[in-house]
């Protein structure tokens, strides 16, 4: 079952849909949008991956973030600490799910989510079964320096016009402070990572940095021959499904 749900967080509306399958004590995973993303992400990879652990018995939740899709907020108040806020509020909301076992959920995150994702899991540890990140934003420092560069700067929002999205100077400030790795490798279980051999907006190095500096051997590193940042091919789309759904299953 396919159904809108919305939590609040600091006043405000979160909106997100839930996947439920039939049962109890379910396995489930909460997906992270990334950069500029929403709850459904490019051709819809995120409801199809929904979709396809439904059919297979695992639950999945997935949110707009403040400021993003249909949530409450403006996009230019949004910072890596706020949404890391975020992701616990909702975290919180599926461990207290009456359908949901509370030792069995899975974090995904794409792009910046993922990024999202891999502090989750360093600061929640055990609370969290598996991980899985897609094209991690590991390297988000450097495109915050581009926009900090070469994106208009609009004083009376505080915020970079970053092709129509106002990103605040406090995200790039934020951004550019960062200690990635600390925080992520605290997290000890198993990792999914997945990424395209053609990214060019978070290089599969991202990937790779995290294999080598956070997970080492509890890590699976999956790369998609000549896949770019969205997987946007159908072949490129079925290959992610079909990993998250046997990392799951497994």
């Amino acid at each position: 079952m396919q159904e809108a749900v919305s939590i609040i967080h600091n006043r405000k509306v979160m909106r997100g849909m839930q996947h439920l399958p039939e049962g109890d004590n379910l396995p489930a995973v909460i997906l992270f949008h990334g950069f500029t993303g929403t709850k459904l992400e490019p051709h819809q990879l995120f409801l199809k991956i929904s979709r396809a652990l439904e059919a297979k018995g695992v639950a999945s939740f997935r949110f707009d973030f403040l400021g993003s899709g249909e949530s409450d907020g403006e996009f230019k108040d949004m910072t890596v600490s706020g949404e890391l806020d975020e992701a616990r509020t909702i975290f919180n909301y599926v461990k207290s799910h009456p359908a949901i076992d509370p030792g069995q959920i899975t974090v995904l995150g794409f792009s910046m989510g993922g990024l999202l994702a891999s502090l989750l899991a360093g600061e929640l540890q055990d609370a969290i079964d598996k991980l899985i990140l897609l094209a991690p934003a590991a390297t988000i420092a450097r495109s915050a320096r581009k926009i900090e560069e070469n994106a208009p700067y609009i004083a009376s929002h505080d915020a970079y016009d970053n092709g129509g999205n106002l990103v605040g100077k406090k995200f790039i400030d934020e951004v550019k402070a960062l200690e990635v790795w600390d925080l992520a490798s605290k997290y000890a279980k198993e990792v999914l990572l997945i990424h395209g051999t053609d990214d060019k907006a978070v290089p599969v190095e991202a990937s790779l940095m995290y294999v080598e500096k956070c997970y080492q051997d509890k890590a699976v590193l999956h790369t998609i021959d000549g896949a770019d940042h969205t997987f946007n091919r159908f072949q490129w789309e079925m290959e992610v499904i079909e990993d998250v759904s046997k990392f799951m299953l497994n």
